[in-house]
C-alpha cells in the first residue's frame, strides 16, 4: 500500500445548486444534503447561494434538471402538531 498522497481527490468539494423543483419553486441545495432553502425568485435564490458559497468555500452551479425538495412543502396537518406522549 502506497503512502503517496492522491494528487486528484475523488470529491469535488462542496457544490451549491440553484434550480427549480417540478412545481416551479426556486431551491438552493448542496451536494451533501445538509442545506436547502426555498425562494420566491431566481434572484433571491442566487443571492443566498452566493453568500453560502463565500462562507463555505463552495462552488455554485445552476441545476440542469428539476431539484427534488429535501423538506416537504405540503400543507401542515394536525398530525404534524401532535407530540408523542411519554409512557
Amino acid at each position: 500500500m502506497s503512502s503517496e498522497p492522491n494528487p486528484e481527490p475523488d470529491e469535488r468539494g462542496l457544490v451549491i445548486y440553484v434550480g427549480q423543483d417540478k412545481a416551479g419553486h426556486w431551491l438552493v441545495q448542496d451536494n451533501g444534503k445538509k442545506l436547502e432553502g426555498r425562494f420566491v425568485s431566481r434572484s433571491a435564490a442566487l443571492s443566498f447561494a452566493k453568500g453560502e458559497c463565500q462562507i463555505y468555500q463552495a462552488s455554485l452551479e445552476m441545476a440542469g434538471i428539476p431539484l427534488v425538495p429535501l423538506i416537504p412543502f405540503g400543507p401542515v396537518t394536525a398530525a404534524d402538531f401532535q407530540l408523542p406522549r411519554a409512557a
